[in-house]
């Protein structure tokens, strides 16, 4: 257990998993137009393949904490069934993609032994 709180401050930004397969995969480019035509987002490649912690194709995008109350709510509203998670960037890989994650939809495995953790 931690002897002291840490500061959200510590937060630079958010990302958005959003994960799909042939089937879904209209439906996760459908959530990315929405998205990228309402919020100043900056948006990631489609990774067809599983890369880095990630055990099935996605996209990400990244948003700065100041839009966290207006893209939360609309990504939780529209994913249409897509599963999704969402993390912040706090200097710590292992921790934002485990304990300090959100998911929405069903819960995957994430590897976290190529998550370097650091502090």
């Amino acid at each position: 257990m931690a002897a002291e709180p840490m500061d959200p401050g510590r937060i630079t930004e958010y990302h958005i998993h959003v994960y799909y397969d042939p089937d879904s995969r209209g439906r996760a480019a459908a959530l990315r137009d929405w998205v990228e035509a309402r919020f100043p987002v900056k948006m990631g490649r489609w990774r067809d393949q599983p890369v880095g912690p990630h055990v099935r194709a996605m996209y990400l995008f990244t948003f700065p904490p100041e839009l966290f109350a207006q893209v939360v709510p609309f990504v939780m509203l529209n994913r249409q069934g897509l599963t999704v998670l969402l993390h912040p960037e706090s200097g710590r890989p292992r921790d934002d993609h485990t304990i300090n994650a959100a998911w929405m939809g069903e819960v995957l495995a994430v590897k976290t032994d190529i998550l370097p953790e650091v502090d």
